[in-house]
């Protein structure tokens, strides 16, 4: 029992029920059972173990994601349907330091950076702890920088770090 991951079984079983579209009892006890075989066959594919020290600030962040895609979306739509008049549009690498090393910290923001319309994570320099940034419309830097690190690398800290 020292490799299970409940997290995981509890999204692959929903992730089950929801590719099924249903919640009849047959499904979900095989939905419940094939979580618990990937969760267990899968343990040695994952020989470090997230330590979760705030784990209650994931919510606000989950909000703040939610917020910032919605709104990158309507911001790279605008862009895409030519509705920004005639301001130039200024496509930038951005590189930002960054004080997160947990690598579930880092693996969980480069999923946040990606899925976020408009901006892509480059690359990630750990011995200099420098994240480079793909920004579609970069307007103003150390507003990027601030955002990246109030937004999601603080609380990113509160929940993976002592």
């Amino acid at each position: 029992m020292k490799h299970f991951a409940p997290v995981l079984a509890i999204a692959l079983a929903l992730m089950w029920l929801l590719m099924n579209d249903t919640v009849s009892t047959g499904q979900v006890v095989l939905g419940i059972l094939l979580a618990l075989l990937l969760t267990f066959w899968s343990a040695k594919l994952r020989p470090l173990r997230p330590r979760l020290y705030r784990p209650q600030l994931a919510i606000g962040l989950l909000w703040t994601v939610f917020v910032d895609i919605v709104r990158s979306n309507i911001a790279v739509g605008r862009i895409i349907l030519g509705l920004v008049g005639e301001r130039s549009i200024r496509s930038a690498f951005l590189d930002i330091p960054l004080e997160l090393r947990d690598p579930h910290g880092l693996a969980v923001l480069a999923t946040i950076i990606t899925s976020t319309p408009g901006t892509v994570w480059v690359d990630f320099d750990a011995e200099r702890g420098l994240l480079t940034l793909h920004v579609l419309d970069l307007r103003d830097e150390e507003g990027w920088i601030r955002t990246i690190k109030e937004h999601y690398e603080r609380p990113l800290i509160g929940i993976f770090q002592p």
